[in-house]
């Protein structure tokens, strides 16, 4: 069907071209309406409409995509409201903010309503291509990652769109997404004209195989010997969000079939941490809930001949499967087997000896099919069925069966698995189950940071740490206690998208990120630091101290009121008394300015205390120096200032490194400070910027006058610290 749209040459209506090049509806465009005239559809039976938001409407009712507009009455008004929101982009002192707003929505988002495109993604996508270069150069920053991820994902699934644009804005089409101007491939990037190399940002816009909609499944399956680290974040968001792209089920399941690592203490603060990320699932669910199953399933592939009991120790087991060399009880009979298979499940001192083997192929160029270990005896109490087994089956035998059983479609690993996906599918075909789909994504690594629970739980184990929550720890608890926000972890994951490229991670970029979002919104407060302060006499100050109420922040008010204290004497730190001179005029911030007229010092140079006047008609544009200060009153609080360091000191650690060899011998350390008394109020976990001092996170809030409020440091990518580090 074509439909006649008339409009004004002026003013072509960009959106809804680019509408109808997505829905594929033939549009007779006939630019002969007068100046100021709304866009209209003429039908053959004379009968017509009117206005850019009811002809975008209408073309989304009559279109072929998906859920392009006709859905539940609640998401369709939530379209109409995108659709009208899209003119704002047309309003230049408007642009930036709705740019901001927009980008905030998609955080987390692919599609503006739902899980799929519609109307109101063109409509919003029309009106920025339609602003021309303003918009062009912001997608060639970084400043709305978001925005331009979303931009440049449709742009790369309808190519049409450059060929709109081309011809309505009358300029050059769009590029592709993360490229501009393209001249030369380097291999790293694109150089265009002005020879900056632009990278594409990660993105989860990647079709999974197989996958139907309303039908997908996916799982997130936790051992519990640990806390929750940043690379399992990735996993858990990654597989929330194909279920909700694909409008399917998500199960949080725990692989717990380890009783010697695993704990009910570890349980629980999964599911919170998972709270925390807002990842919601069926479940949960649990392995040990299948053990009934998985035994029979044991017994089953013993009986068929797929798999076999040996008795070999494992260092030799580990040596024979690397050389190809058979067990010699890979041939044993049936009934050898199904008698040492109940030594083992009775846990006998011969059971033990023994352990359950596939039989698949020991000169297979892929050494995981080189018969895996099914069962092991392990005589320690399990957290969740007690000593009900003394045989417990491994991932490689338990993770294909419970996925299959579960329904589960597609079953989301990190690549470092990659070898192991021919295991799985062979798994499951001895089995006689149905398949599954094993789809790889990229690890997570972070410079000078290690990611195995093995590793981390020795740091425990040792008290190197403070526990599982430690803010050097890249658990989640532990780097949101270091001062990161959920919003940012979420940013950053979502930045790094579904690739498979394995990449090594600066913390820089995530901290940065962390800034961006603290910044505009957490209050300020002001310390002086205890080590060196000085105490600066204003001879004309006031005779008695006065208090003025001002903001925690002055361009965010829902950050709430705070008190300042004005006095004659006043505190400021030694670094700052130490770069003042006689004679010089300097700021103290939110107050004024002040002439320092002599500079005490003692025999060894040290200055112990200043005198000055307030200078107040003075011009702070003048002045080189600007000052924290505070007055010098008994209701000042006692501060402990945390800083922490990474808690190994190779960048990268190989798989043959001892990690041991390379532990940070310093990763605390501490200064003592004075604080407003407005610190008093700070709750645990709240975050505040110290004037000239940087970002902190409160640990332990006010208690008592003996005991110091404890701030821990959060990183903004500057790489600066407030504190003196102790020489190691």
């Amino acid at each position: 069907m074509e439909v006649a749209l008339a409009y004004t040459e002026e003013a072509p209506p960009l959106s809804i071209f680019v509408t109808a090049a997505v829905a594929g509806i033939s549009i007779k465009a006939d630019p002969k309406l007068p100046s100021g005239s709304l866009p209209t559809f003429c039908f053959p039976s004379g009968e017509e409409l009117h206005g850019t938001g009811i002809l975008l409407r209408y073309l989304g009712r009559i279109a072929s995509v998906p859920d392009f507009y006709n859905r539940d009455a609640f998401a369709t008004a939530q379209i109409d409201e995108w659709v009208e929101y899209a003119t704002v982009f047309s309003a230049g002192a408007e642009f930036e903010k709705s740019c901001t707003y927009v980008d905030n929505h998609l955080s987390l988002r692919t599609f503006l309503v739902g899980y799929s495109l519609s109307v109101a993604d063109i409509a919003v996508w029309s009106g920025l291509a339609g602003t021309g270069q303003r918009w062009e150069s912001i997608r060639k920053s970084k400043k709305f990652q978001n925005l331009v991820r979303w931009f440049n994902s449709i742009l790369s699934e309808y190519s049409v769109l450059s060929e709109v644009i081309q011809k309505y804005v009358g300029r050059r089409g769009i590029g592709k997404p993360g490229l501009v101007n393209r001249k030369e491939n380097d291999g790293t990037g694109i150089k265009g004209e002005n020879n900056e190399i632009e990278k594409a940002e990660g993105s989860f816009d990647i079709d999974l195989p197989d996958a139907e909609m309303g039908n997908v499944c996916t799982r997130f399956p936790p051992e519990p010997s640990g806390y929750l680290h940043i690379g399992h974040a990735k996993a858990a968001l990654l597989n929330q969000y194909f279920a909700q792209r694909y409008k399917g089920r998500l199960i949080i399941r725990f692989d717990d079939t380890n009783p010697a690592k695993e704990s009910n203490e570890f349980v629980e603060n999964i599911l919170n941490d998972l709270d925390t990320l807002g990842i919601k699932g069926e479940g949960p669910t649990y392995t040990s809930d299948y053990f009934p199953q998985l035994m029979e399933m044991a017994e089953k592939m013993i009986s068929e001949g797929k798999s076999y009991i040996d008795d070999t120790p494992r260092e030799q087991m580990q040596k024979e499967r690397m050389d190809g060399i058979e067990s010699v009880n890979r041939n044993n009979t049936v009934e050898q087997n199904m008698a040492l298979w109940k030594e083992m499940v009775a846990g006998t001192e011969r059971g033990k000896q023994c352990c359950l083997r596939a039989k698949m192929d020991m000169q297979a160029a892929n050494k995981s099919l080189r018969d895996p270990v099914y069962y092991r005896c392990n005589p320690i109490s399990h957290h969740r069925v007690g000593s009900k087994y003394k045989v417990y089956p491994t991932y490689d035998f338990a993770c294909p069966y419970v996925d299959s059983i579960e329904g589960v479609t597609h079953a989301l690993r990190s690549s470092e698995y990659h070898d192991r996906n021919e295991q799985y599918y062979r798994v499951l075909q001895d089995m006689g189950l149905r398949k599954v789909h094993v789809w790889d994504f990229s690890r997570l690594n972070f410079v000078y940071t290690l990611l195995s629970k093995r590793k981390l739980q020795w740091f425990v184990d040792n008290s190197k740490v403070e526990g599982w929550d430690d803010p050097r720890f890249p658990t989640v608890q532990g780097i949101i206690r270091r001062g990161l926000t959920v919003e940012a972890l979420k940013q950053f994951i979502l930045s790094q998208g579904a690739s498979k490229n394995l990449n090594l991670m600066e913390w820089d970029k995530l901290w940065t990120m962390n800034k961006k979002i603290i910044d505009p919104i957490c209050p300020r407060h002001t310390a002086v630091l205890q080590e060196g302060r000085v105490l600066l006499c204003l001879t004309n100050g006031p005779e008695e101290p006065f208090v003025r109420i001002a903001p925690r922040h002055k361009k965010y008010e829902e950050a709430g009121k705070k008190a300042t204290t004005y006095t004659k004497e006043i505190w400021l730190d030694g670094a700052d008394a130490a770069a003042v001179s006689e004679g010089e005029e300097v700021t103290l911030m939110d107050w004024g300015n002040a002439i320092i007229k002599h500079v005490e010092k003692d025999k060894n140079g040290t200055i112990i205390r200043l005198s000055g006047v307030l200078h107040l008609e003075g011009s702070v544009k003048t002045t080189k120096l600007k000052l924290t200060w505070l007055p010098d009153i008994s209701e000042l609080v006692n501060l402990s200032l945390v800083e922490l360091d990474h808690l190994i000191t190779k960048k990268k650690l190989e798989e043959t490194d001892n990690f041991l060899e390379v532990l940070n011998p310093c990763t605390r350390w501490e200064g003592l400070a004075i604080g407003d008394a407005n610190m008093r109020n700070l709750k645990r976990g709240e975050i505040l910027q110290l004037e000239r001092k940087g970002y902190f996170r409160c640990d332990v809030p006010y208690l008592r006058p003996s005991k110091p409020i404890v701030l821990i440091a959060i990183p903004d990518g500057r790489k600066q610290s407030v504190l003196k580090r102790p020489s190691s």
